[in-house]
């Protein structure tokens, strides 16, 4: 393990290019995280290394979505975009700032899984969790870290795989696509009853994988010891007790307390906890990085502390 850290910060201005005008998930949000990944490399002392994005391929993308649902995506976009469902909608920028995401996440995914960084952050829009294999959901296209983990095991670079997802809302998406699959472990937190009212603590898998996928719901006003005491009590040991080859991150920061979106109260110094003990479990486990995809959050001074947070939580627990 090497005796400071890399960090790596992965986005692309072409992501701006989804959005519509007055919607909470806008494109300044990408440089507030931006801006909070360089204070945390700041702050560890380190210098910031920031890749060239690609965009996704349509084979990366359609190893987790039908090939049919894609095109209709680019056809929405070809067409000037329009309105998914109340929450979700494709403009005419929109698929090109979704592959740039996704692939993002899969360079972000594969730079933790080569040792190449001990926290690479795909600073991305649009979100991904609550995308399905044929279905656009909360914000979300096509599911990020979803085609993150496909791509790791398509290159050879893990098959067992966790999937931590601390965003506010459940990642309905991104555990449907997994619910059958024994090799891969979704563990989150998520502000209960709340969007997309899935997320109990009895769905576990189904099939050959049961027992590997771990919900805790929170009420709202939670805040940091309920938070905490989710992950390091309960999540983070299901985490470690699976023994996955690489773990990547769901990395919202909408359960901040100052976030117009939801109630759920937690500081940016509850993230950092988690992320530390986050960074000490890959540590036992012998991975020398981890990948995050950015996901919710809403209110710019707060994703900037949180991502700051974050990193440098992560990082120190890796490191040790």
């Amino acid at each position: 393990m090497p005796d400071s850290p890399a960090i790596q910060l992965l986005t692309d201005d072409g992501m701006a290019g989804h959005g519509w005008e007055g919607h909470p998930e806008g494109p300044d949000r990408l440089g507030a995280v931006a801006e909070g990944v360089e204070d945390a490399a700041t702050g560890l002392g380190v210098a910031l290394e920031r890749p060239l994005v690609e965009e996704a391929s349509t084979e990366e993308l359609v190893r987790i979505h039908a090939p049919w649902y894609i095109a209709a995506l680019d056809a929405a976009a070809g067409r000037g975009g329009g309105w998914i469902d109340a929450d979700t909608h494709v403009a005419a920028g929109s698929m090109r700032a979704a592959r740039l995401a996704a692939g993002a996440t899969i360079a972000a995914a594969r730079a933790a899984s080569r040792r190449e960084a001990t926290v690479a952050f795909a600073v991305v829009r649009p979100p991904g969790h609550h995308a399905a294999e044929e279905r656009a959901a909360g914000f979300c296209l096509i599911n990020n870290v979803a085609i993150a983990a496909a791509a790791l095991r398509a290159e050879g670079l893990a098959q067992r795989i966790a999937i931590v997802d601390w965003d506010v809302h459940h990642g309905d998406g991104t555990q449907a696509v997994f619910d059958a699959d024994p090799d891969l472990c979704y563990a989150s937190s998520h502000q209960w009853p709340y969007y997309p009212g899935t997320g109990a603590p009895d769905e576990q898998g189904s099939g050959e994988a049961i027992g590997t996928k771990h919900n805790v719901p929170l009420p709202a006003g939670a805040g940091d010891e309920a938070f905490e005491a989710a992950w390091l009590d309960r999540l983070l040991p299901a985490v470690e007790d699976f023994v996955p080859e690489a773990i990547l991150v769901s990395c919202g920061f909408d359960a901040h307390r100052a976030d117009p979106l939801a109630l759920l109260r937690v500081s940016e110094e509850g993230f950092g906890t988690v992320a530390s003990e986050l960074g000490q479990v890959a540590r036992r486990l012998g991975i020398g990085g981890v990948g995050l995809t950015l996901e919710g959050g809403y209110d710019l001074q707060a994703l900037r502390a949180s991502a700051a947070m974050t990193v440098m939580g992560l990082a120190r627990g890796l490191i040790g």
